[in-house]
């Protein structure tokens, strides 16, 4: 395997499962030293007095992943205001004040840096039930590019990934997810059934092929892409 990110260091929210564990087990893999921020670990993202407390401990990363997130589901007509403002607290908020936190930390030293933010194509292609999650990332998606052209003069490149259906633990949390496993006898055919009903390629992806496009983007190969939304949804936004 390759070191592309030797002599680096990586900040990775919602390290601890999914997607992130996923991408810091490559980046550490790479070469890079990674610090975790997670729930698990009593780590809150949407608490700001938990990035003021970090901030001599990020300050010298060159990469960040942005990526910790919840699930919603719901109709507007029935959706309860507490989850939607759990959603956008969660996915916007902590977004926000973890691109701050690495944005400073980069600027702070002066050498640039890569971030990336975990958003979702449910941002990008409307459908129904999903009005909190997908306010939430359309708003990261945004917030990803706005930071980009705030970035590019600090030599920061900013870009977000918007995934279709990817097999991480996050859809257990969903009731209609839960009745499909009831139905189909096992969770293994619930993925498979989600894949084939909405994803022209057939399948779902796995964190691991997501972790390596995330880190793709953080790359040198990926040296002039900045305020770009790499949909990797198998086809699914089509």
């Amino acid at each position: 395997m390759s070191l592309r990110f030797s002599d680096r260091t990586a900040l990775v929210t919602g390290h601890a499962s999914g997607i992130g564990a996923a991408t810091a087990a490559l980046l550490a893999a790479e070469g890079a030293e990674v610090i975790g921020v997670d729930l698990s670990q009593g780590q809150d993202v949407t608490d700001p007095t938990l990035w003021a407390g970090l901030a001599g401990q990020l300050a010298g990363i060159d990469l960040a992943v942005v990526n910790a997130g919840v699930s919603s589901a719901a109709p507007i007509a029935e959706l309860d205001f507490a989850d939607w403002r759990r959603t956008l607290s969660v996915n916007l908020d902590g977004a926000m004040l973890s691109v701050q936190a690495a944005m400073r930390a980069m600027i702070g030293h002066g050498r640039g840096g890569a971030i990336v933010v975990t958003a979702s194509i449910a941002g990008l292609k409307a459908e129904p039930g999903t009005a909190a999650y997908a306010a939430s990332k359309a708003g990261a998606i945004h917030l990803a590019r706005v930071a980009a052209k705030e970035g590019a003069p600090h030599r920061i490149r900013v870009n977000a990934i918007a995934p279709g259906g990817v097999d991480t633990p996050i859809w257990d949390g969903m009731d209609f997810f839960g009745q499909m496993v009831t139905d189909l006898g096992s969770r293994a055919a619930a993925t498979a059934a989600l894949a084939q009903m909405a994803t022209p390629l057939g399948r779902w992806a796995t964190t691991e092929e997501t972790a390596r496009q995330i880190a793709f983007l953080l790359s040198d190969d990926a040296a002039t892409i900045t305020g770009a939304v790499l949909a990797a949804d198998g086809g699914y936004s089509l």
